[in-house]
């Protein structure tokens, strides 16, 4: 429960710092924030992709150790889970470069 309260301690904090990024005075350019965003947003998906991937394999590899037998079925299913796993992050590809340009 502390951790919560911690996150949403620093969330509120982070959203009370967001009027000080909306005033632009004078001849200051607007910052660009999005690429930092899209950055933000490949780097989680891709280390939950790996996080994923991981145990995916970590789990085929036990099943199996267990039953040899089951090798085609695991491996259909391995090979197919990890095909979606990977298509999205290659989405959240796709959508960083679209929104950066």
């Amino acid at each position: 429960m502390k951790k919560f309260q911690y996150l949403f301690m620093t969330l509120a904090v982070l959203c009370f710092a967001v009027p000080v990024f909306a005033q632009a005075g004078g001849a200051a350019a607007p910052v660009n924030l999005v690429p930092i965003g899209a950055g933000i947003g490949m780097a989680i998906a891709a280390g939950l992709c790996g996080l994923g991937q991981g145990r995916a394999t970590g789990s085929a590899c036990e099943a199996l150790a267990r039953n040899p037998g089951a090798r085609a079925g695991i491996q259909l299913l391995l090979v197919l889970g990890l095909a979606f796993m990977e298509s999205l992050t290659l989405f959240t590809l796709v959508i960083v470069f679209a929104k950066v340009k």
